[in-house]
């Protein structure tokens, strides 16, 4: 699992050799403001906000803006540079990415124009850094070797131990394992030279992960024990426990179980420190619980499996980054032939990975919709003003016309008239203002929404998908131990493979619903078609035939909730007719299933249609297949209409309104 964070190079921005408290920061940040040296009182300052970026976020903002108005009003353009970058650095741990990009670009502009090198490659690593985060892995090595290439120019080795050992992590994300193995001794190289006791230990870490990837179990365990050593010399305990996390899993691939267990209980051993992180000890329980699944003693799993779920009972939040405890404990509950509990904590798990993109958009929409009466109500009250302002002026009008000569009362009329043209055009510029408000307010909820959306999706692909990966890996090696041992058990762990394998599947289909604010009907047409050929090709003997009008305008787009339900929708009803359509006595000519896509005036049209043996509507209760595509056409206001005949086959049509795919 990748854990991108600034921790990792923290050492390039900030040379303070101590973790200084508040108090003592706040100390520090008076002396800096009464010195007279404006380099080296922008260097204070820098580095001050940078230790509140970790402390006090609100505080640190102030800091920023403090000094890079210093620098400003003393034409400093180092200070400025240096400042910029570090609130862009701001910018990314408080979640505004977008922000965080600006700033990086402004200061690497600025830094190039001034020719500043020394900035010029902190913004280097920080740009890599921030593509990083978006997986676009290209541009992320493109901007660390660059940094590399210009540390390197300037004669600071030591700087280039940052870049290099990002390098790896980057390439280790790749699966390229050889090149990640090879930056990250280049890293450990230099940290050794330079006496980083602290950061050897991540190296060290690093390098154990990759030779496990790479087989070389022996050489892991060598590595992952001389970081082990060098973590408790040098008081480094967060990478102490969490190296022996790492061994735990390479002597588990060793078939060490005895030892693997004792390394994961090494590694629970920081809960009772000062030196845990939560996301570590709930990860190391869902190991053991694996383990232990492994070694055939679910009894044992049982202890972890109820120390994660307190873990998760008392931080609610975790919940969707450790999904897989419950898939974890579902093995378990299966192995004690718990079979009802078993199937309820799958059933917890596929709830979780389902409703994490629908929980997010409930969030965010909720949010525009607040926004959007903020401004509605707004707007009201500034028409209530104008219109009480046109009944004062309407008053003061008429008395002046009763009371008032003809003269007077056209000298006056004249002049309430100037006035109540001068408030109307004052009213009209409030009314510009709140809906240009308005419509900012509209833009900035929508730019958090794909944030979310881009943050969700990358969590998904880290965390989820890395451990289903690893997952399908220990039910295929414990279903490998088994092939001579119970078949009932080996059935019901080949089962788990399929439904881990599937749901690594459909974690794709969502994630690319989830990058996406609307879906074109090209992008939908390839996904359904990409399914159709795999069902093709793993099921022999049946016919798929796909068919959409020509008359469809391909540049037709639906909105990521949309796509996502048409795709499940045909997805589930093929996956239908494949399981229950055809039995064994059926003509294999004649076993077809088509999809065929065609448009009216008013509606899309999606038909699903089967040559198999059909069922009988009156006889035969819904499912739940059947029932959830129904409650998803009914979310996009489609119709799902079912036409079955006993013995003559299945057709399902799926109508959705016309509207869905109009161009804004």
């Amino acid at each position: 699992m990748r854990q991108i964070s600034w921790l990792y190079f923290v050492f390039t921005f900030c040379s303070l050799q101590i973790y200084a408290q508040k108090s003592e920061l706040d100390s520090l940040l008076s002396a800096t403001r009464a010195m007279e040296n404006d380099s080296l009182q922008i260097e204070a300052y820098n580095k001050i906000a940078f230790e509140f970026i970790f402390k006090d976020v609100s505080k640190a903002k102030k800091i920023i803006e403090e000094g890079k108005q210093i620098a400003l009003d003393h034409d400093f353009s180092f200070g400025i540079a240096q400042m910029t970058n570090t609130h862009g650095i701001y910018m990314d741990v408080i979640g505004k990415s977008d922000s965080a990009n600006y700033y990086f670009s402004k200061a690497l502009k600025l830094s190039r124009e001034k020719k500043i090198p020394f900035i010029e490659a902190k913004c280097l690593n920080n740009l890599g850094m921030f593509h990083w985060n978006r997986t676009n892995y290209k541009e992320a090595l493109a901007y660390f070797f660059d940094s590399l290439k210009m540390n390197e120019d300037l004669g600071n080795e030591k700087a280039t131990a940052n870049p290099l050992n990002n390098i790896g992590l980057i390439y280790l994300e790749m699966y390229l394992f050889e090149d990640a193995l090879k930056y990250h001794r280049k890293a450990l190289a230099i940290r050794e030279k330079y006496g980083m006791s602290k950061e050897q230990v991540a190296s060290l870490n690093n390098i154990g992960i990759c030779l496990k990837s790479l087989g070389r179990l022996d050489e892991a365990i060598e590595v992952l024990n001389k970081g082990i050593q060098l973590a408790q010399s040098s008081g480094n305990y967060l990478d102490f426990y969490r190296l022996h996390d790492t061994l735990g899993n390479v002597l588990q691939l060793k078939g060490e179980f005895p030892k693997s267990l004792e390394a994961y209980l090494t590694a629970l051993n920081a809960g009772k420190t000062n030196h845990s992180n939560i996301r570590d000890e709930l990860s190391t329980n869902n190991n053991v619980v694996a383990l232990y699944n492994k070694m055939n003693e679910p009894q044992k799993a049982l202890h972890y499996i109820e120390e994660g779920l307190r873990i998760l009972n008392e931080n609610p939040n975790l919940e969707t980054y450790a999904i897989d405890i419950h898939l974890n404990r579902a093995e378990t509950l299966f192995m004690l032939d718990q079979n009802e509990m078993a199937r309820a904590s799958l059933d917890r798990y596929v709830v979780l990975q389902d409703s994490l993109f629908s929980e997010t958009n409930a969030k965010a929409l909720a949010e525009m919709e607040t926004k959007y009466e903020s401004a509605k109500k707004e707007k009201e009250l500034l028409e209530q003003r104008e219109q009480l302002t046109k009944r004062e002026l309407e008053i003061k009008r008429k008395n002046n016309i009763i009371f008032g000569s003809l003269a007077l009362a056209f000298l006056l009329g004249l002049i309430g008239y100037l006035f109540y043209g001068q408030q109307r055009l004052k009213n009209k510029q409030l009314l510009k203002e709140a809906e240009l408000k308005a419509a900012l307010m509209r833009i900035e909820t929508q730019n958090r929404l794909q944030d979310q959306r881009l943050h969700i999706s990358r969590d998904l692909h880290d965390s989820i998908g890395s451990n289903l990966t690893f997952i399908i890996s220990t039910i295929d090696t414990v279903g490998y131990g088994l092939k001579n041992g119970n078949q009932q058990v080996k059935s019901q762990l080949d089962q788990l493979s399929k439904f881990a394998k599937n749901t690594i599947k459909e974690l794709r289909d969502t994630i690319w619903a989830m990058n996406k604010e609307a879906i074109s009907f090209e992008d939908l047409h390839y996904r359904i078609n990409s399914f159709m050929t795999q069902a093709d090709t793993s099921s022999k003997g049946v016919h798929f035939e796909f068919v959409v009008d020509s008359a469809i305008d391909q540049t037709h787009s639906f909105t990521a909730n949309e796509g996502i339900h048409i795709y499940r929708i045909i997805q589930e009803a093929v996956t239908n007719a494949l399981k229950h359509a055809f039995t064994k006595d059926d003509d294999i000519d004649q076993r077809k299933i088509a999809v065929h896509i065609y448009r009216t005036h008013d509606f899309f049209h999606i038909q699903i249609e089967d040559a198999g043996s059909g069922f009988d509507k009156e006889k035969v209760l819904m499912g739940n297949g059947l029932k959830n595509m129904q409650k998803r056409a009914k979310e996009i206001d489609g119709e799902l209409e079912i036409n079955a005949t006993d013995g003559k086959g299945t057709i399902l049509i799926l109508k959705i309104p016309a509207r869905y795919g109009e161009k804004d």
